[in-house]
C-alpha cells in the first residue's frame, strides 16, 4: 500500500548522528531530524556548547545526547562512533557537517591552514562515513549520509573573499558524495549533499562583516540570506523514505545565487 507523505517523511525510530551540531547549520539540521521523529546524537569540540544545544533540543521534546569529538582526529572519530552505537544503537542517518574555513590570498595561504581545512572538511567526512558504514549501515543494508558542501564548491567567490582551501575542500565533498553513492548503492546506503549559500553563522561572520550582509543578499535572486529554517526541508527529504530514490545528488540552498553566478 502506498504510504502517505506524512509517513514517508516520518523518522520515528531512527537515530541520526550530526557532527558540528552544537550551533549554526548543524543545530538547524539536528532540529529538523529531531522534529521529524529521529533520536539525535550531537558532536562538536566544546562540551559547553553541546550541553546548551542538547538542552534546546530536549526542551522541544527531542531525544538528544552529545559526545565531544574533533572530527579531524581519527581517534576521536572512533570514540564518537563507539559512544553513539553503545548509547543509541545503530546509526541510520549520518550528517557530516563539522567544518573549518580559512581566509587568505592563495599566494600567501599557510600550508598548515590548508591541511587543517582539508583534514576536517574532506578526510574527516571520509573517516566518519567509513566507520559508520562498516559498523552499522552496510550489514543492515540501510542508511542515509548527508554531506554539507557549499556553493563555494561550485566555483570561485566574490572579490575579497579569499578561501581557496575551503572552496577546494567543498568541491571535493561534491565528488566524494557522487563516488560514495555509486559505490555504496549496492548496500542501499544513499549519499547526498547540501550546498548552502550565505547563512549568518560564526563561520561566515567575518565574510558578512567584510562584504556586507545587504551586498551579499543583493546577489541572490530572492534578495536575502538563508535563515534558521531553510535547510530543514531538504535535510529531512534526504534522510527519510521520501527521498529513498535519491542518491549521489547535491542541491544548492542559496536563494538562487548559483543560478546567476554560473555555479
Amino acid at each position: 500500500m502506498t504510504r502517505t507523505i506524512q509517513q514517508l517523511f516520518d523518522l520515528s525510530g531512527k537515530t541520526a548522528l550530526v557532527t558540528g551540531g552544537s550551533r549554526g547549520l548543524g543545530l538547524q539540521l539536528a532540529q529538523a531530524l529531531g522534529e521529524a521523529g529521529a533520536r539525535i546524537m550531537l558532536s562538536a569540540r566544546k562540551a559547553s556548547e553541546l550541553e546548551e544545544a542538547t538542552a534546546t533540543l530536549q526542551a522541544a521534546g527531542i531525544d538528544a545526547r552529545w559526545v565531544v569529538a574533533d572530527c579531524a582526529s581519527q581517534e576521536d572519530i572512533g570514540h564518537l562512533v563507539d559512544e553513539t552505537l553503545q548509547r543509541m544503537g545503530d546509526i541510520d542517518i549520518l550528517v557530516n557537517n563539522a567544518g573549518a574555513a580559512w581566509g587568505a590570498p592563495a599566494e600567501d595561504h599557510p600550508i598548515e591552514a590548508w591541511d587543517k581545512v582539508m583534514n576536517l572538511n574532506v578526510r574527516g567526512y571520509f573517516l566518519l562515513s567509513q566507520q559508520v558504514a562498516r559498523r552499522s549501515m552496510i550489514a543492515r543494508r540501510s542508511g542515509s549520509i548527508i554531506n554539507l558542501a557549499s556553493i563555494a564548491g561550485l566555483g570561485g567567490n566574490p572579490a575579497g573573499m579569499n578561501t581557496i582551501a575551503y572552496n577546494t575542500s567543498k568541491g571535493a565533498v561534491l565528488n566524494f558524495t557522487r563516488a560514495l553513492a555509486a559505490e555504496w548503492g549496492k548496500y542501499n546506503i544513499r549519499v547526498n549533499a547540501i550546498c548552502p549559500g550565505f547563512f549568518p553563522s560564526r563561520m561566515t561572520l567575518g565574510t558578512l562583516k567584510a562584504l556586507g550582509e545587504e551586498t551579499l543578499a543583493a546577489h541572490a535572486p530572492l534578495g536575502r540570506l538563508g535563515d534558521d529554517e531553510d535547510l530543514k526541508g531538504l535535510c529531512v527529504l534526504y534522510a527519510s523514505d521520501a527521498g529513498k530514490h535519491i542518491t549521489g545528488q547535491w542541491l544548492a540552498v542559496d536563494g538562487g545565487v548559483s543560478v546567476v553566478t554560473g555555479g
